[in-house]
């Protein structure tokens, strides 16, 4: 029997083959309705709405033809019916930081928001260079 934690990596992992596969019904259906939702897109702004949320994937995944993307080295977290996935993502040759948020609704998770930057470089610098900005 799985438990919520490998639930919540599941559907994190159905997130990234919506996004892989550019299937726009897919990714309908992870977002979650009954919640708030919201997204940030690497260099974008801050998106809200389910209406607005979706139509941002829609631009996205328009052609149809998926994308050269992989997510890895996920960290999960669980907070009641809240649960939070922190991973890293490669976008072709882009290097990201991603962090997904998901409700439980009725058992299954659901994502309420998505927000991915640039990831800082992982070859190995001075200390005084690896300082988060805040």
């Amino acid at each position: 029997m799985i438990g919520d934690e490998e639930r919540l990596l599941f559907a994190n992992d159905a997130f990234y083959a919506a996004f892989v596969s550019a299937d726009i019904r897919l990714m309908n259906d992870l977002w979650a309705a009954a919640h708030p939702v919201s997204v940030i897109h690497p260099g974008a702004g801050i998106v809200v709405g389910r209406a607005e949320v979706l139509e941002s994937w829609a631009a996205i995944l328009r052609d149809g033809e998926g994308f050269d993307i992989e997510h890895r080295d996920p960290i999960a977290r669980l907070l009641g019916d809240t649960g939070i996935v922190l991973c890293y993502e490669r976008v072709g040759t882009h290097h990201l930081i991603a962090t997904n948020v998901f409700v439980r609704v009725e058992g299954e998770w659901q994502i309420a928001h998505h927000q991915s930057g640039p990831a800082p470089v992982r070859a190995k610098q001075a200390k005084e260079e690896r300082r988060p900005v805040h």
